[in-house]
């Protein structure tokens, strides 16, 4: 077996980390259950460019219980658990290409090595294998049945591919899934995005400006949690409905221009690029923080920051570097701009990943069943996915909801009773 990875022997730390959060998602056990009796990916050959975490592990699990041929590379270099990359390799038989650190020629190098395994199926945290397939491997397209996006910037430039013409096999957007964004989303980024700064910086939050860029779902939900912890928290926005709903759940809404002036705090959560540039850094307090939580680094002009900075960044934590600016004010860039959840903590709790990657398995097992019917286009997941996966999670909370009677069925789809 091809594989490349940091160290084969973290392998037992690994599976303990594995383990411990496959405690934390009996929805994906379930799937992992019915998936090793009815082995419905049987002969499929797939490739995973994901995060290298211990849920995607449990995830891996459960693609290969249902009887996948997988390989897996990391979706960012800065996101692999070398323990989980090793004990998939050692105990559970998956290929990885993945090192914490790697530099860009070696991740790239990643993705060639996962699409060289030949997939018939792809699943992509950002769109970089399936990018990486349309430009250097059209031999490839013919024989894709589909691909599983489970990120917002993925699903914006496969989206972005479909308009163009320029999307050869069908996708299925994971992201949109309501039991994906509304919850991984909101309560997974929140929490994590928050535990990676407060482990980079050991900043108190409580407080602070935090200036939030973007009011989707994984800006409600770091606003939300950094509320919850004493901060002043201030939304810029470029889309008037998310910046009226920012408004109308309390907090203050202004243009990066004005909030940059007064922020402690900075987090980009986008998916766009350079919404924090060289003009806002200038105005910024000597010892603002900034960080990213969007999928790509782009979000930070740290480009255009290496020009107006003085001499070289220092590094003054683990995660930390130190710029100097020609005012004599320094500015604080954790992880180098990358995802601050997976470069600085962990990622996701296990909890919320349990539903996104329940939906991403049973995806994969729908594009299988629809091989050849589906068209190129990007897909919503089918409702009845959401719905079970839905129930599942409330019966492992111990939770129980009411039914509709037959009267208020009837009621619900008629039009004769009015007032």
């Amino acid at each position: 077996m091809k594989y490349d990875i940091k160290d084969i022997n973290l392998a037992a730390k690994g599976k303990q980390r594995i383990e411990w959060a496959n405690g934390d998602m009996p929805v994906l056990q379930q799937v992992y259950n019915r998936f090793d009796k009815e082995k419905p990916l049987q002969g499929k050959k797939m490739a995973a460019c994901l995060h290298v975490t211990a849920e995607t592990a449990n995830l891996c699990r459960a693609l290969k219980a249902g009887g996948a041929d997988m390989v897996l590379c990391a979706s960012n270099p800065l996101s692999t658990q070398d323990d989980v990359a090793a004990s998939l390799v050692k105990d559970y038989g998956i290929p990885v290409f993945a090192i914490n650190g790697e530099d860009h020629k070696t991740y790239y190098n990643h993705i060639h090595a996962a699409i060289a395994h030949g997939p018939q199926v792809t699943m992509d945290d950002g769109a970089d294998l399936v990018s990486n397939i349309h430009s250097d491997y059209p031999e490839l397209v013919k024989t894709i049945i589909g691909s599983m996006e489970e990120t917002t910037t993925g699903v914006i430039r496969l989206r972005a591919m479909a308009k163009d013409g320029a999307l050869k096999f069908p996708v299925i957007a994971v992201n949109d899934a309501t039991t994906k964004n509304m919850f991984d989303n909101r309560y997974g980024t929140g929490q994590s995005t928050v535990d990676g700064i407060i482990r980079a910086t050991d900043i108190l939050l409580a407080g602070k400006n935090v200036i939030v860029a973007g009011y989707g779902w994984c800006g409600k939900g770091f606003a939300m949690r950094c509320r919850g912890m004493g901060s002043n928290v201030i939304v810029t926005e470029v889309d008037p409905i998310r910046a009226l709903e920012a408004a109308m759940d309390g907090f203050r809404v202004m243009p990066m221009a004005e909030a940059a002036k007064i922020g402690d705090l900075f987090c980009t959560l986008t998916g766009d690029i350079h919404v924090i540039r060289p003009e806002h850094m200038k105005v910024m307090k000597n010892g603002a923080i900034i960080a990213n939580s969007g999928h790509f680094n782009v979000e930070i002009d740290l480009e255009g920051l290496k020009k107006i900075a003085k001499g070289q960044p220092v590094t003054v934590r683990n995660h930390v570097e130190q710029y100097t600016l020609p005012s004599g004010n320094k500015i604080n860039i954790l992880a180098d701009g990358r995802l601050i959840n997976l470069a600085a903590a962990e990622g996701h709790p296990a909890s919320v990943m349990d539903m996104s990657f329940a939906t991403q398995a049973l995806a994969t097992e729908w594009a299988v069943k629809n091989a050849g019917k589906l068209g190129v286009q990007v897909h919503n997941v089918p409702k009845e996915i959401e719905d079970w996966v839905s129930k599942l999670k409330l019966q492992s909370m111990n939770i129980t909801i009411d039914e509709l009677t037959e009267e208020q069925k009837v009621y619900l789809s008629s039009w004769e009773m009015g007032t």
